[in-house]
């Protein structure tokens, strides 16, 4: 029983942890590469309505995000799990790409993000991750 408890909190502090990293990238990306002229980031329909003027450059970060959030979690998992490490790296990967699937739903990005997006950034991420973490 101490040992799914176990698991089931460092599941949840890795999905925290990678999701506070996609966060951080997302957070920074438009010092780094700044947003065109107008584009209001801070609400969905202003991202919703500036993605249009984005260049394929302003997708660099948010594709990091993404990749760099699922690979942390999935390494945490991989690394410190006791039980079913593999399954639990692949659930991180899945729960990454339905929330990713969602923003794709959302947002109006074009449609060669999209498929570079939900086929690199999830699953194969967890898979490195598990990759990463399970060497030990």
């Amino acid at each position: 029983m101490k040992s799914y408890l176990l698991n089931t909190l460092l599941f949840l502090g890795a999905m925290v942890a990678g999701a506070y990293l996609n966060g951080a990238l997302i957070s920074v990306s438009g010092t780094i590469i700044p947003y065109p002229e107008g584009v209001d980031v801070t609400t969905m329909p202003g991202l919703a309505a500036g993605m249009i003027l984005w260049e394929p450059k302003h997708f660099l970060f948010p594709f990091l995000a993404h990749a760099s959030g699922t690979l942390l979690s999935a390494f945490i998992v991989s690394k410190w799990a006791t039980l079913y490490a593999y399954g639990q790296a692949v659930s991180v990967g899945l729960i990454f790409f339905a929330m990713g699937a969602i923003m794709v739903w959302e947002l109006p990005s074009p449609m060669w993000f999209n498929v570079v997006d939900l086929s690199l950034a999830y699953f194969p991420m967890a898979a490195l991750g598990f990759w990463w973490g399970a060497k030990k």
